[in-house]
């Protein structure tokens, strides 16, 4: 969770009973001051330069007056402790998952985004579609972060109507249109069994719009039941077609999300130089499924959660970073956005981003 204040922004972690997490507050209660100096003062490093880091780096850039022995030393102590490796013959060292976590939990300094710097953000999210929101909001994440930006649609159980339209397109073909409060708009061709006028399609829907404007497709579906009787028969067969396309719109938006900058991560050297670790990857992207889990799991915690690697529970997330933070409408949690990128990114810079939009995306929505 993220707290502001006098700028500064507080970086506290969302409590969930996490294996990793526990273990990261165990290791923290190990460490003295000087072994988390040199922790974060190394987490810094390799990500700034992507190089495994040794001694005398971490004696130049961590600010402590200790001899490249006493930093070794240190340095042995936290690999011993798996919060860093050696990879391959490297003389440096670089952070595992659990030093992430670690780092994450219990040694960053996130800094807020300054004001003028969100103004133009909000200025970016323009509030006169909710699905065009949905792709802006996408696109800033991916824009400001050049990794890949998710933005989950909002879970909707129902689905409001403002206005039905037929429109008749050839003989036995009629365009649905059904206008929603929040101005989107579901298009469907229907292929009727009869060939209708087009005054008899415009006194449908002069009906329908008359007794069931604002009603949910699933309290029309119960008046249409009690109120048989009242209606025509070609009334009948239309309004079970619009029935029939609102609950098709309700299916698909139920499990969506919009995804910008994907490509970005082909160029993330962590993970452009496996080829099945990428295959892998846009699978994730590709199926959906499990991404929406893991974006809900995030719903469903207050402020920024971060999962590092294999916390994600997915395979083709074990060298990826997932930055979420729930987004509301009029005060409800409707949604989830996210940023996924490589373990190895700038967490002090990617939180306060997917924070902020988080906030100005529910902001945006709360207006219609």
């Amino acid at each position: 969770m993220i707290n502001h204040c006098s700028g500064i922004m507080e970086w506290s972690p969302t409590p969930t009973p996490d294996n990793m997490r526990c273990r990261s507050a165990r290791m923290r209660t190990m460490l003295n001051d000087r072994a988390q100096i040199l922790l974060k003062a190394l987490v810094d490093r390799y990500i700034s330069d992507g190089q495994p880091v040794g001694s005398r780096a971490l004696q130049q850039f961590s600010g402590l007056d200790v001899s490249s022995a006493t930093i070794r030393n240190v340095m042995a102590e936290l690999e011993e402790m798996g919060l860093i490796a050696s990879p391959h013959t490297s003389a440096g060292r670089v952070p595992t998952a659990l030093g992430y976590r670690l780092f994450i939990d219990t040694l960053m300094v996130v800094q807020p985004l300054d004001t003028a710097r969100v103004q133009r953000l909000e200025h970016q999210l323009q509030p006169d579609n909710p699905s065009r929101l949905l792709a802006q909001a996408s696109n800033l994440l991916s824009e400001l972060t050049h990794f890949a930006g998710v933005v989950a649609t909002p879970n909707r159980t129902t689905i409001q109507v403002r206005q039905i339209e037929f429109l008749r397109l050839s003989e036995k073909k009629v365009l649905l249109i059904i206008v929603m409060p929040d101005g989107e708009v579901e298009n469907r061709v229907l292929l009727t069994e009869k060939d209708y006028t087009q005054s008899q399609l415009t006194e449908t829907g002069n009906f329908l719009n008359q007794h069931y404007a604002g009603c949910s497709f699933q309290d029309i579906r119960q008046r249409v039941q009690g109120e048989l009787h009242q209606l025509h028969h070609d009334m009948t067969a239309l309004m079970a077609a619009a029935i029939a396309a609102g609950d098709e719109a309700i299916a698909r938006k139920q499990e969506n999300y919009v995804i910008s900058g994907e490509r970005n991560l082909l160029h993330v050297q962590d993970l452009s130089t496996d080829m099945n670790r990428l295959r892998s990857l846009f699978n994730v992207f590709e199926q959906k499924t499990e991404l929406l889990r893991l974006l809900d799991a995030g719903r469903h915690a207050p402020g920024v959660h971060i999962f590092v690697g294999s916390e994600s529970g997915l395979a083709g997330l074990d060298e990826c970073s997932v930055v979420t933070a729930p987004y509301a409408s009029n005060g409800q949690i409707v949604g989830t956005l996210a940023v996924i990128g490589p373990k190895r990114m700038d967490y002090e810079k990617v939180i306060p981003i997917v924070d902020v939009t988080a906030r100005l995306l529910g902001n945006a929505l709360s207006q219609h």
